[in-house]
């Protein structure tokens, strides 16, 4: 009589165990685009968004439960996409699908004045088309010019925060 109904109590438990190994399987699975294997092109691409946001420096990135995206480079630099376009060292924002909301650390040249971006988001790719948030205005850009990470240059890079006599230094 006891060992039947040890057999029964393990075979009530069995699909409880089975149940939480696929449970724990399907976390894992989950969370594989967050491990550090993937490259910041990779992860962006698995959140709708094209591989070439960042430039080509990215040295590491970090990304938190909450969708918190810290993207680090080698250095601060100036790349071009339409227009130019400033990085700084950290770029912050929030990641979701289909956006970078809240952006930290990157700015875009436009008419002669350096412009904060604040989100950038893709909300439909068949569209083709990106559009930055630059406060002042929406800025839609065809996906086709972020299809490669832009190569980032340090020469000639434009300290945003120093100014010397109103105007602003270049650094070489």
């Amino acid at each position: 009589m006891d060992s039947l109904l040890l057999l029964l109590l393990h075979r009530r438990h069995r699909p409880f165990a089975m149940s939480s190994m696929l449970a724990v399987s399907a976390i894992l699975i989950l969370l594989l685009p967050f491990a550090e294997s993937y490259s910041v092109q990779e992860l962006l691409q698995s959140r709708g968004l094209p591989a070439g946001l960042f430039p080509n420096n990215v040295k590491s990135y970090n990304l938190n439960e909450s969708g918190r995206l810290e993207v680090y480079l080698e250095g601060p630099c100036m790349a071009k996409f339409e227009n130019r376009v400033y990085f700084e060292r950290l770029i912050t924002a929030n990641l979701s699908y289909g956006g970078l909301i809240g952006v930290e650390g990157l700015t875009q040249e436009e008419l002669f004045l350096w412009l904060p971006v604040k989100d950038i988001i893709v909300d439909d790719p068949k569209s083709g088309l990106i559009l930055f948030d630059i406060g002042l205005a929406h800025k839609q850009l065809s996906l086709s010019l972020f299809e490669d990470p832009p190569v980032c240059k340090p020469q000639g890079v434009l300290e945003i925060s120093g100014r010397k006599n109103g105007e602003f230094q270049t650094q070489r």
